[in-house]
């Protein structure tokens, strides 16, 4: 999955008189447009190729409200559009708030203090597998450990990703089987459905953030936590 330079969402302007509703309909813009039967600020339907999306929609985000008369700019709902930068995939979030004020801000991942939810099939993680880049460390107890930590070495050995490289290190000491990993090119959902099979109850615990080696987004971010058995997923804080 690669990322594409995208802007998304909506900015509602609320009671316009209809010279100032003609007005805005017809300014000219390569992401943005005044679409008069909804009130708001909406993206255009057809994408751009040679335009810049983070300056020219901030640029035609102002413009737009510009044109907005002095007395109607206090009752401007207000509403939030997403870019996604070309050169980096970063998301930037435009708002407009409550009364017409402007805000802008990029996003900086964090997961200290990201709610944690439990671990389903998969389905939370939007990095396609092939791409996924793996780092952490990961414990449990077996009976047989040190079958279990050759298989598992196997697993990541021979996973047919585009990125084979990395290193993923697992092995074992008595009952206990301990995973290292450094950048690996792994399909966790493949890592995590063997760990669960392998591993006595309750016993498996670890950490293991996932992220991609290609293109990705911000909002794609996830680390899985592992505790006592349990499997959790958590998607970083976007802003501060």
């Amino acid at each position: 999955m690669s990322h594409v330079s995208e802007c998304h969402g909506r900015i509602e302007l609320g009671e316009l008189t209809e010279p100032v509703r003609s007005k805005l309909a017809a300014l000219p813009g390569d992401w943005l447009e005044f679409d008069p039967g909804a009130g708001a600020i909406v993206v255009r339907h057809v994408e751009p190729t040679d335009s810049p999306v983070l300056a020219s929609t901030a640029s035609e985000l102002v413009r737009i409200l510009n044109d907005i008369p002095y007395g109607l700019q206090t009752s401007i709902p207000g509403g939030v559009l997403f870019v996604h930068t070309e050169a980096t995939g970063e998301l930037v979030r435009l708002q407009v708030k409550s009364g017409g004020a402007v805000s802008i801000e990029w996003a900086h991942p964090d997961y200290e203090g990201a709610a944690r939810k439990p671990y389903g099939d998969g389905h939370e993680i939007a990095i396609e597998p092939y791409e996924q880049r793996l780092n952490g460390q990961i414990e449990f107890v077996s009976k047989e450990a040190e079958a279990a930590a050759n298989e598992l070495q196997v697993l990541a050995d021979t996973f047919e990703g585009l990125y084979p490289e990395g290193d993923f290190k697992a092995a074992s000491d008595g009952s206990t089987v301990r995973i290292d990993m450094v950048n690996v090119n792994l399909d966790v959902k493949q890592l995590l459905d063997r760990l669960v099979f392998l591993a006595e109850p309750n016993t498996l615990f670890g950490r293991v953030d996932v992220s991609s080696f290609g293109d990705s987004l911000p909002e794609h971010l996830v680390r899985i936590l592992i505790d006592t058995g349990e499997v959790w997923v958590q998607h970083p804080l976007l802003w501060s």
